[in-house]
């Protein structure tokens, strides 16, 4: 993917949202000790795959902190219905960070903050720096960050979403994808949306 006139490229990975998609992407895989690798290994060729193609001369992965955040003090069922994370991919989840360690890849995460919230910080201090900014994750609450200097790479459809891009698939500007999730809700956050 050839740089928007020869900026510098930062890569923000949305770390849940990236090990989950290798972990579903690629099933009963494990090694000879039957420790599962599903996980592990896609996540690896995805690693590959963004800095072979994607050539960032920044890059970083963030990650929720495990602490409660502003979110649940304002409105105490949130997330109250998100299952726990699958044992047989909870067990590849150190070997992943030691993966990440050794591409010397930054690790975010930040108690009492979410994921999203420190790549909306990171995107916006990319952007002051003039800094060509891709976001890497599946998760639509990080399409309203999109603008001119901020996309949305969603590696499993090999798609990059500017303005028109989400405008087309959602039918509002990046701007009013807040306003959209607000009246419909996230079920996957237990977020319920307007009535009716």
């Amino acid at each position: 993917m050839e740089k928007k006139e020869n900026k510098e490229r930062f890569v923000i990975i949305d770390g849940q949202s990236y090990i989950y998609r290798a972990f579903f992407a690629i099933r009963r895989l494990s090694n000879a000790k039957g420790l599962p690798t599903n996980a592990i290994y896609g996540f690896v060729q995805m690693m590959q795959k963004v800095i072979k193609d994607l050539k960032p001369e920044y890059i970083c992965i963030v990650f929720d902190s495990k602490e409660k955040t502003f979110r649940h003090e304002i409105y105490k069922e949130y997330k109250a219905n998100i299952p726990p994370m699958p044992d047989d991919l909870s067990i590849q989840i150190p070997h992943i960070h030691k993966l990440i360690e050794t591409y010397r890849i930054k690790k975010v995460s930040i108690a009492g903050y979410e994921a999203d919230d420190i790549i909306a910080t990171l995107c916006k201090m990319g952007e002051d720096a003039d800094k060509e900014v891709l976001i890497i994750t599946g998760d639509k609450d990080l399409m309203q960050l999109v603008n001119d200097k901020i996309k949305v790479y969603d590696t499993m459809k090999d798609k990059i979403y500017d303005a028109n891009e989400v405008e087309i698939k959602y039918g509002v500007r990046p701007e009013y994808i807040i306003d959209i999730l607000s009246l419909a809700g996230d079920s996957s956050d237990n977020i319920p949306g307007a009535k009716g």
